[in-house]
This record gives structure tokens, C-alpha cells and sequence, in this order.
């Protein structure tokens, strides 16, 4: 079971500790269509490349904000597969924690409806489907030039290096998930 925890020493700056942080819980993860690839949600305006996800609102539960937020963020209605666990954010630098229960889905239907926010649109933010390999290295590419959004100041480049290294190492326990599968056949 992924248990995967992102601290500020492997995103650039030394070890530190939190101190009475904003917290959030969150539900995101990887959806998977019938071609086999994987959803991956583009803002252009910060070169970020992210997994669907988001934010659990009172009173609802992981699974339905993961589908809901896939809804919003791909236009598609999926079936939860797999728990895959849960990744841990400890951002000193923006005080702030987050623990993300992590899903694995496949598509049961592609409305091609993206429910996107002004500040989404703005940010030029799309979805494209790309295959597990492509999305790794597309998140690997864009760390060293992701750019703060000019929307949300809690949204600068540093915190979205969190985000993508969050998703990348998501990424990394499917693929080791897969090559396990395909070794012991």
C-alpha cells in the first residue's frame, strides 16, 4: 500500500518543522481510459502537470470527492478500482499539511465536459491523456520550470513542486505495481 511522505528537504530547502499548519484532506489519483492512458490535468500558464484531485468537502467521503473531482477536472464518470493508499505533504515553507487519499479508477464515461474555475481557465489549464512513461517524464521535465500562478499566492512554484512530486510519486507506485505484475507474470 502506497504510504508516500513529501517533506520541504526533497523539494529544495534543508529540514524543518511545521508549526500549527493549515491542514487539508484531499482525494486524488490515477484514471486510466480504455486506450490505457492516464488523465493528467495541464495548466500552461505554470507548466504544471497534476493528477485529478482535490479538496474533501464536510461531509463526504474520500471516494466521492476522488469521482467528483475527476468529474470536474476530465469530464468522466469512473469505477474506483483499487485504495491505493495515501501520500503526506509536509510544506514548512507554506505551513501547510495535507494528506491525500490516493485512488486508482478507470473510465465508465467521457462526457468531454470539463467543469472547469475561472482561475483553471485563466491558468490554461486542459486534459490530455498520456501514457504512464509520458506522464512521468512530463513531470520529471517540469520541475525545474514550473512558475507561480499570478490567481493564488498559496499557489507558487515551490508548493507546486510539491504537487508534482506528489503526483510523480504516485506515478512511480503504479509502475512498480505494473513491472511487479509483469515479473512474476
Amino acid at each position: 500500500m502506497l504510504h508516500q511522505i513529501i517533506k520541504d528537504e526533497e523539494v529544495d530547502l534543508n529540514k524543518m518543522e511545521l508549526n500549527n499548519p493549515r491542514k487539508r484532506v484531499a482525494a486524488r489519483g490515477i484514471v486510466i481510459n480504455s486506450e490505457y492512458k492516464i488523465a493528467v490535468f495541464y495548466k500552461a500558464l505554470m507548466n504544471e502537470y497534476k493528477l485529478p484531485g482535490g479538496g474533501v468537502e464536510e461531509n463526504e467521503e474520500f471516494e466521492e470527492a476522488f469521482c467528483r473531482e475527476v468529474m470536474e477536472e476530465t469530464g468522466c464518470r469512473v469505477e474506483i478500482i483499487s485504495k491505493l493508499g495515501i501520500t503526506e505533504e509536509f510544506n514548512v515553507k507554506s505551513n501547510f499539511y495535507q494528506v491525500s487519499h490516493v485512488f486508482l479508477a478507470k473510465v465508465v464515461d467521457n462526457t468531454q465536459e470539463l467543469s472547469l474555475t475561472e482561475k483553471e481557465v485563466a491558468e490554461g489549464g486542459s486534459l490530455q491523456w498520456l501514457s504512464l512513461r509520458e506522464a512521468l517524464k512530463k513531470m520529471k521535465n517540469c520541475l525545474e520550470s514550473l512558475k507561480s500562478s499570478p490567481y493564488d499566492k498559496a499557489e507558487d512554484a515551490y508548493a507546486i513542486k510539491f504537487q508534482v512530486r506528489r503526483d510523480m510519486s504516485i506515478l512511480e507506485y503504479l509502475k512498480e505495481m505494473c513491472d511487479l505484475v509483469i515479473k512474476n507474470g
